[in-house]
């Protein structure tokens, strides 16, 4: 009979080809330890960051460069024998092995992809081990938080094939107790703008992108945002329970100093006035990647006229979920919220680290997907184990997508009347979540 701590002793550490959203391979790693296993897969990005960890690609004809063979002989040939006969309860420690294996600054040896397939294959394999869910793992008794989904239902930018600037186009439901009360009035929202959409640009406008959300053939971004604006109220609801948020992703239309916005080009000055006037018009509450990944002061800019209104700014590719870049912008105050992707930097332990430098900092980290998924559920969890009160996962369409809504509904149940809903809480910046202070340090 095995003793307790030879459990939770990695046995094998396995890594496999799958096929990610958009039908190009990725890899999966599977753990054994002595008393259970863990699987995650790692997710890909269309809109990458310059400054984030470095995927590890074939680079050959075979899928036009994407297969992952390399990543999977990596994780089999020099990860495995490493790994195994180590406690899976030592995450930090497992995380500083796979680091100091590949000894770049951005994963760029082993590969982003294989180290974070890895990692959070070990945290699945012991909390598997243990006999609890993955959030209850990460978060003990203080798991309790379900997050409010902002759900891409227009997608513009490299996630579609229109002509929209912006890359996401948002519905945030906040005025509701429950997020399956709030799931099922995103569900009617989306329905709602797949009719509308439909009825005003013909069939072919209901296509949707690599996030699940509608590409119709639209030009301006106000165009988009009033087709939400529309799709809301015709579903029965208000600015008081559903609101909207944008994903504009700056640097993906960034040229010489200038943003190609609606077909024109703007200057710094002209783009910031652009973002005040959204906010006047439509019921928006949250921007991200507004300006150009190292944009800091513009970024600090825009933060300090939209504080006191409880608006986000969010920095994605201006902080790639790195700590380094992340302290920059703390002491620059360019954001209220950073967006957090767990393959951006590598390892859960790193994740961990960024998400309590923003909390501490009074800033909200939102868990997102990318636009390239898998059914893995890993980012519902983390969620809720960090207790981060937003989720970004596409809009309630494809399996990879829903794959994550349907994992918090079975959170939320599993949690019975102990789940807490934040709803308008997340845009209170520099106040707690929920009822207890999540939040630790001061704020600005």
């Amino acid at each position: 009979m095995e003793s307790l701590p030879d459990r939770f002793i990695i046995r094998s550490v396995q890594g496999r080809w799958i096929v990610d959203s958009r039908g190009i391979p990725t890899i999966e790693v599977e753990v054994k330890t002595g008393g259970g296993r863990g699987r995650a897969a790692a997710p890909a990005g269309a809109s990458r960051g310059s400054y984030e960890a470095v995927e590890l690609r074939d680079g050959n004809n075979r899928f036009g460069g994407k297969g992952v063979s390399k990543a999977v002989s990596v994780v089999n040939n020099i990860i495995a024998p490493r790994l195994k006969g180590l406690d899976s309860r030592r995450q930090r420690l497992i995380d500083i092995v796979l680091c100091k294996l590949d000894g770049t600054p951005n994963k760029s040896r082993l590969g982003g992809n294989t180290i974070v397939a890895t990692s959070l294959a070990v945290a699945k394999a012991a909390a598997n081990t243990i006999g609890v869910e993955l959030f209850e793992y990460l978060g003990g008794p203080g798991a309790y938080v379900i997050p409010v989904p902002f759900l891409n239902i227009i997608n513009g930018g490299v996630h579609a094939g229109n002509e929209l600037s912006f890359q996401e186009f948002m519905i945030v439901p906040v005025g509701f107790d429950t997020f399956s009360d709030a799931l099922a009035a995103s569900l009617e929202v989306y329905m709602k703008l797949k009719s509308i959409l439909k009825t005003r640009y013909g069939a072919s406008a209901v296509n949707v992108g690599d996030e699940g959300g509608f590409a119709p053939p639209l030009r301006e971004n106000r165009e988009a945002l009033t087709l939400l604006v529309d799709a809301i109220r015709e579903a029965g609801y208000t600015e008081d329970s559903i609101v909207l948020a944008i994903d504009a992703a700056a640097s993906q239309f960034y040229r010489d100093g200038k943003y190609l916005v609606d077909g024109k080009e703007l200057d710094t000055d002209a783009f910031l006035e652009y973002y005040l006037d959204l906010v006047n018009e439509f019921p928006i509450k949250s921007i991200e990647d507004p300006f150009h990944e190292d944009e800091y002061s513009l970024f600090a800019k825009l933060t300090q006229k939209l504080r006191q209104r409880n608006i986000l700014v969010v920095g994605d590719d201006l902080y790639v979920t790195n700590l380094s870049r992340l302290l920059k912008g703390i002491e620059m105050r360019a954001s209220t919220a950073i967006l957090v992707k767990v393959n951006q930097v590598g390892t859960l332990s790193e994740t961990i680290d960024v998400v309590h430098a923003a909390f501490n900092a009074g800033m909200r980290a939102i868990i997102s997907h990318r636009s390239g998924e898998t059914e893995d559920t890993s980012i519902a969890h983390l969620a809720v184990g960090l207790r981060t009160g937003i989720i970004k996962a596409g809009a309630p369409a494809r399996g990879e997508r829903t794959a994550k809504y349907n994992e918090l509904l079975r959170i939320e149940e599993a949690l019975s009347g102990e789940a807490v809903y934040p709803g308008w809480n997340v845009f209170r910046i520099g106040y707690p979540i929920t009822g207890q202070r999540l939040l630790q340090g001061g704020t600005y």
